[in-house]
């Protein structure tokens, strides 16, 4: 995926703005950071919780890695070059809607017209019965 077409993305999801962030770019829900791009284009940094974060390894080992700060893991390192453009915009969504005031999300959730689809929380996929 190509930095233009992430930017994009994060820059259609509700208010979310961008701004720099030391030698970074940052895309930002009310002065939250939900992501940063680092110099170069190739990579971008999701802040998402660790459900979202292991659920995304797992599925997507190949393009993905977690973030490190401080010895904590805040979220993850997607390559731009090996990921497909669905998994990007799904974790800048998680990432935007873990950021997003609670009642922004909720007016997102409740209004089909004034929210973009991908703000909308993901339809959880049904398991198999054994």
């Amino acid at each position: 995926m190509k930095i233009d077409q992430v930017r994009r993305f994060a820059l259609s999801l509700p208010e979310a703005t961008e701004a720099p962030h030391f030698e970074s770019a940052s895309f930002r829900i009310r002065g939250r950071i939900f992501a940063t791009v680092p110099p170069g284009d190739a990579l971008l940094h999701v802040f998402v919780d660790e459900e979202a974060r292991e659920t995304a390894l797992a599925l997507e080992p190949d393009c993905l890695e977690k973030l490190f700060w401080g010895g904590r893991a805040w979220g993850l390192r997607v390559d731009l070059a090996k990921a497909k453009p669905r998994v990007v915009e799904s974790l800048l969504t998680q990432s935007w809607r873990g950021k997003a005031p609670k009642k922004l999300v909720a007016a997102c959730d409740a209004s089909p017209v004034a929210a973009a689809p991908a703000v909308r929380k993901p339809a959880r996929k049904a398991t198999a019965a054994k």
